[in-house]
């Protein structure tokens, strides 16, 4: 904060990069005209940064961005004046204007008035965005000029208004009423990037994957921790320190907001802060803190015990930290034997596992390294605790207590098992990276082949969540052969994660070896969900993440169902069966798997159902067993199944045609898969967001998601994420109006050869193929493709197929023969379902109508197909269907075609320069427009109008000039 000020009138060219990217990348404006936000986050989190690109990125008008000086504080008015000083400097076209004088005397409504004109006259030629950083160091009376200000910024004109001030810390009364814009911590994706554009990419992988672990999205912790490590360290050639966020790189970030505590206050905060530190919600009940802290003062009052309210809040008998990065600090910088009192202290308040493990935390730190029997003691009640499942807690706080007892444990064996039961509990609590390093650990203390096993199991498990697939499929082989003579049941679930990670990966030999390999095993199928301590027969959550698209068959973790239970081996059998061809036992192993599940059982009994629901086209049983696993996996407090869940839910739903539900489960998805740290599954959710808003007509909005599931895809191999982005590229060409370019698309990817995409998705794409090359005057191209897609058509795994099939059909059919088909078509669809699907045969038949002169039938099939595309937001098909019945002689509202009065007062001034003679780039000039507008609008004009040149929209608009209006 250097009380710099600065002022710019118009944006620069470029977006200069001379600091690194502070915060994520963000879609859309942070703040609309005549609006204001209040930019708020925790310390480090990048406020400045944001605002200054929110500043180099608004070219509407000018910037005034001031900075605010800690010096001038208690100076009356001192913010306002540098304020008003910036608005009034000179700019093109106008010359300075006299800011006010004699502001200390001012009241607040001359003060007010005085702001408001300045802004008013800074916007004379244009939208204003201001931009004040570190608002609450502003005095007093500018603070509450500033806060009236943001309540109402349309009175001083069109003025934006950006203002930052700390998350961890109340709101300033002054700016209670401005909306909040609360910038979230750094997804792992955005913070490896962010180390990568700092280092040069010159850090190595697996530490930087420490760092971001350990920054928890923090930009500047992040920043901080890259700075204090070696070259040695950075390169991976020498050791990490431990902690890397030692207490002074915390208390540097965190500022003097702990530099003016009392002694009183900061054993409060130390207090609080390991109450909370294994917390699932980063909050801890009040009472125990309370009691604990009478223990450690001695007897003092509990009046005297609150805690200050500008670091904690308090609500419902539960206190948190206002600042993650705050809390992490208070704890790293007290010394070991003040946090060993306070985790004693709160023993003897907390009861089951949370006492257990404050406990352990409160043992010394030379116990952790001697044979020292009161420690192994208590290592045991911790891990046996962690095991039983009739101890209600999370998979976070099972994790945290199995590796304290690890840490306790003197025996190189059972300090194994309890490091490899605490990998198993990180995977199912969403910490992949924190799961990695407990089987680092594991790894280099020489474990038998079994625990070896078991270990790259959940090696295999984890990088299906976050890494390459076939780094994947080939640890869990691994796993598979380390256990086949000591563990079949846990052979048999790498056996189905391997399949899983071929599936995903497009490998259609892989996944049939996978598969034939489990043949051979008995025993338990798969592993049991159940927390697993010493001597427990299999760890919990082990499987692969959902690689599950359109038909998918992996099911997030390859875990088991209890004991007695043959789910994964009929999961195992109907995948094989159906890549076979045997669609008959295919069926009955996967209707087995569906049928044996209820809401209720395990998450991974309930995801496996989803998706062998999925295989065999049961959208009504992938939907409800979809959403039992997730509601199961929010009760469990399974973080890694919610990413899962919400992808089937979303894959339900598009293939369901309901788009906009779709599109929902995979928004929620995606920030629960960045949560958990599920590059992979993420790529899904990209994808399933990609095809709904495909449907949606958002353009933007696919490019953007298509390209963050291709990024993820080439890096990790998912060839099935990789297909269904390209297939939702299409269909944005497609519903455009563009056939010949979505058969470009789509062709190598359902044509046999090399470039054929993933085996469970391009024979969804087939309708869309066939659609596009018959439009583009390419119908012979498509004959073999229709074939294949009968045989998948017979399997019923689509509901839609039947209907689709005849559809393609009668798109390469003869006149004499298209018109029954498109009628068997439709009567299919009753059935069948789904208004999109209806609604594109209905408008194909009425397009083919309208082509034989057939015009009264083309109205009815071309007006049903625009109420069904409305019903379902496919807002580019209903505009192709409304253009279709303008060029049958009717607009959607019955108006004649030729009437200009549906577009747009801007389109009409387009329309009539076009008609003038003008080109794209002349009107751009004259609109003071883009040309790339111009041509967008063009695109919708001829559409909405059914004219397909320039020459007809100019014969048009003369013809309509003509014709006297219609009384």
């Amino acid at each position: 904060m250097t009380g710099q000020t600065t002022v710019r009138h118009t944006a620069p060219p470029d977006v200069r990069r001379d600091r690194p990217t502070a915060v994520p990348e963000r879609t859309g404006a942070p703040v609309a005209e005549g609006e204001a936000r209040l930019v708020t986050g925790e310390p480090g989190c990048g406020r400045s940064r944001f605002l200054d690109r929110a500043a180099r990125a608004f070219t509407a008008g000018p910037v005034v961005y001031v900075r605010a000086d800690p010096d001038s504080a208690t100076v009356p008015h001192a913010g306002l004046r540098a304020l008003l000083r910036l608005s009034a400097e000179p700019r093109a076209h106008r010359p300075a204007v006299p800011p006010p004088d004699g502001l200390d005397g001012l009241d607040g409504p001359s003060a007010d008035a005085a702001l408001r004109s300045a802004l008013r006259a800074a916007c004379a030629d244009g939208p204003l965005l201001v931009c004040v950083d570190d608002a609450h160091l502003w005095d007093p009376a500018s603070r509450a000029a500033l806060g009236r200000l943001g309540r109402d910024p349309r009175a001083a004109g069109a003025v934006s208004l950006l203002l930052t001030a700390p998350g961890h810390r109340p709101v300033d009364p002054e700016f209670a009423g401005i909306p909040p814009l609360r910038l979230d911590p750094l997804t792992a994706a955005a913070s490896a990037a962010l180390l990568d554009e700092e280092s040069g990419g010159s850090v190595d992988r697996g530490v930087r994957d420490d760092l971001v672990a350990e920054a928890e999205g923090n930009p500047a912790l992040l920043l901080a921790l890259l700075r204090s490590l070696t070259p040695a360290q950075l390169r991976g050639r020498a050791p990490l320190p431990r902690p890397p966020a030692d207490a002074e790189i915390l208390t540097g970030l965190v500022g003097g907001c702990l530099s003016a505590l009392t002694a009183e206050e900061d054993q409060v905060l130390l207090t609080a802060a390991a109450a909370v530190r294994e917390a699932e919600d980063d909050s801890a009940a009040v009472a125990p803190v309370r009691r604990a802290l009478v223990r450690l003062t001695g007897g003092a009052p509990a009046a005297r015990l609150d805690p200050p309210p500008e670091l904690l809040v308090l609500s419902d008998g539960r206190l948190r930290f206002r600042s993650a990065l705050v809390r992490r600090a208070l704890y790293a910088r007290a010394g070991e034997r003040e946090r060993r009192a306070a985790h004693r202290a709160l023993a003897a308040q907390e009861a089951g596992l949370p006492g257990l493990l404050h406990r352990a935390w409160a043992v010394p730190a030379d116990a952790t390294t001697v044979a020292d029997g009161a420690a192994a003691a208590l290592a045991t009640g911790l891990a046996a605790a962690a095991a039983d499942p009739a101890v209600p807690a999370s998979p976070r706080l099972r994790c945290a207590a199995l590796a304290r007892a690890a840490d306790l444990t003197g025996d190189g064996r059972d300090r194994a098992r309890h490091r490899l039961a605490a990998a198993q509990q990180a995977l199912l609590a969403g910490q992949p990276h924190r799961a990695l390093r407990l089987l680092d650990a594991v790894r280099t203390g020489a474990p038998g082949a079994e625990l070896r096993g078991r270990a790259e199991l959940l090696r295999g498990a984890a990088l299906l969540r976050d890494g390459p697939v076939d780094e994947a499929r080939a640890t869990l082989l691994l796993a598979k052969s380390l256990l086949a003579a000591h563990a079949p049941a846990a052979a048999l679930a790498a056996t189905l994660g391997a399949a899983d990670a071929a599936w995903a990966a497009g490998d259609v030999p892989g996944c049939l070896e996978a598969l034939a390999e489990g043949r051979g095993e008995q025993g338990r199928d798969g592993l049991s969900g159940t927390p697993a301590g010493p001597g427990a027969d299999t760890p919990a959550g082990t499987g692969a993440d959902a690689p599950a698209g359109p038909g998918a068959g992996a099911a997030g973790p390859a875990a088991s169902l209890p004991s007695g239970d043959d789910v994964l081996r009929e999961h195992r059998r109907g995948m094989l069966a159906l890549l076979e061809r045997r669609f008959e036992a295919a069926v009955r192993s996967l209707r087995r798997v569906v049928d044996g599940a209820a809401p209720g059982d395990r998450v991974e009994t309930l995801l496996r159902a989803a998706a062998a629901a999925l295989l065999m086209g049961d959208l009504v049983g992938a939907r409800g067993a979809a959403t039992a696993a997730l509601v199961a996996a929010r009760t469990q407090g399974e973080a890694a199944a919610l990413g899962p869940a919400l992808e089937y839910l979303a894959y339900t739903e598009l293939r369901a045609g309901r788009h906009g539900l779709a599109r929902t489960h995979a928004e929620e998805g995606l920030r629960a898969a960045h949560r958990a740290g599920q590059r992979n599954t993420a790529a899904h959710h990209h994808a399933a967001q990609a095809l709904a808003a495909s449907i949606d007509g958002d353009a933007d909005a696919v490019a953007r998601h298509v390209r963050h599931a291709q990024e993820i895809s080439l890096r990790h191999g998912l060839a099935q994420a990789a297909t269904l982005a390209e297939w939702a590229l299409a269909r944005v060409d497609l519903g455009e109006g563009r056939p010949a370019e979505a058969a470009d698309r789509l062709g190598p990817l359902v044509r046999p050869g090399p470039g054929r995409g993933h085996f469970a998705v391009w024979m969804l794409a087939v309708p869309c193929f066939v659609e596009a090359a018959a439009r583009a005057g390419r119908g012979g191209s498509a004959g073999p493709v229709v074939e294949e897609f009968a045989e998948w058509a017979r399997f019923g795994a689509d509901p839609q197929a039947p209907a689709q099939l005849l559809r393609c059909r009668a798109l390469l059919a003869p006149p004499d023969r298209a018109d029954g088909l498109y009628e068997s078509a439709l009567a299919l669809h009753e059935t069948a379902g789904g208004d999109f699907e209806r609604a594109r045969t209905e408008f194909l038949y009425g397009q083919w109508l309208r082509r034989r002169r057939r015009l009264r039938e083309a109205r009815d099939r071309l007006g049903a197909a625009l109420v069904g595309f409305e019903r379902c937001g496919a807002r580019a098909w209903a505009a192709q269907a409304r253009a279709e019945l303008r060029a049958n002689g009717t607009s959607a509202g019955g108006a004649r075609a030729g009437d200009l009065s549906a577009l747009t007062p801007q389109q009409l001034r387009i329309v009539h320069h076009v008609a003038g003679g003008a080109t794209n780039r002349e009107i751009a000039q004259a609109l003071t427009v883009s040309t790339r507008t111009v041509d967008y609008h063009l695109r919708k004009v001829f559409a909405a109008l059914g004219v397909r040149s320039r020459v007809e929209l100019a014969r048009l608009v003369e013809q309509t000039e003509k014709t006297p209006a219609h009384p």
